[in-house]
């Protein structure tokens, strides 16, 4: 059978999570509009009569303005060292930018094989695609998929195949991903407050699982959880009026960790204030970033 370990490389918000949760079949990654939404190394497994292929999701590509952002990308950096196969990911809708070319010929330099993914292709045109796969200068296999739509993903995981050697499992069968429950029950919230709050709050928000407990019937989790926020201000927006904000995001999360969890839920969240903390080594590590 095939296997080995993919990195999935690409600038900020490019479509690398979404991409590996639908080859893999279930969320392994949070997903998001917001740039900065990966920010540890993921690890999707997808295991099938004739594979076993670990997918490796990164922090997406882009100039650090903090400590955490740097944390960030060496982490990217060194998942791209130690894998078998890189999927180079572009969002190319509007275009093929001078910044892509130079982080895919940085790859191609390298002795880890390369294939370049043009992902979102049902947001362009056929001529803008062909327009995109002109201005590519790669020697690399090209491959345009549309992750939302399942386009191309069954030729995608073809030509992986084709570049993976034979090989025994690297996971038991029944293992999808390297991260523990409550690692992603934090990742469910924050996805939410992406998705529900707007530009710097999102960027400057960490979780930390105080409480993560399974009730003696069975029947539900009560989990316990802080929202780190860096300014009185962006506290103040994330609880909302009255609370509503925070009542709102947290209803929305819940739901989402009962449908992952196959059980009932009893949320409860606070939101705290450090400040400046993606500045702070010791925070960073507190709240889990670039820890292996």
């Amino acid at each position: 059978m095939k296997s080995g370990t993919v990195a999935v490389i690409g600038r900020a918000n490019a479509g690398k999570s979404t991409l590996i949760n639908v080859i893999v079949g279930e969320k392994v990654s949070i997903v998001s509009p917001r740039p900065q939404t990966t920010r540890d190394r993921i690890l999707g497994v997808l295991t099938e009569e004739d594979c076993q292929i670990a997918f490796v999701d990164t922090p997406g590509l882009y100039s650090a303005d903090n400590m955490l952002n740097s944390v960030m990308q060496k982490t990217t950096e060194d998942s791209a060292k130690d894998v078998d196969l890189i999927l180079f990911v572009i969002d190319c809708h509007n275009g093929v930018s001078e910044r892509d070319r130079a982080l895919l010929s940085k790859y191609e330099k390298g002795k880890i094989p390369v294939i370049v993914v043009l992902s979102k292709t049902d947001i362009m045109t056929e001529s803008l695609l062909i327009s995109c796969l002109n201005e590519l200068d790669t020697s690399a296999e090209v491959i345009p998929v549309s992750a939302r739509k399942g386009k191309n993903i069954k030729e995608l995981l073809k030509v992986i195949k084709a570049n993976l050697s034979d090989g025994e499992k690297l996971f038991e069968e029944d293992i999808i991903s390297d991260r523990s429950e409550k690692f992603m029950i934090s990742e469910i919230m924050r996805e939410k407050i992406l998705l529900k709050f707007d530009k710097e709050i999102p960027h400057g928000v960490a979780i930390t699982v105080n409480k993560f407990a399974l009730r003696i019937d069975g029947y539900c989790y009560d989990i316990s959880l802080d929202i780190i926020c860096e300014k009185a201000g962006h506290k103040a927006i994330l609880i909302g009026k009255q609370g509503a904000a925070i009542k709102e995001v947290s209803s929305f999360a819940r739901a989402d960790m009962e449908k992952f969890l196959g059980r009932k839920v009893f949320l409860t969240t606070y939101v705290k204030v450090k400040e400046d903390w993606r500045n702070s080594a010791s925070l960073i590590r507190e709240h889990g970033y670039g820890e292996k």
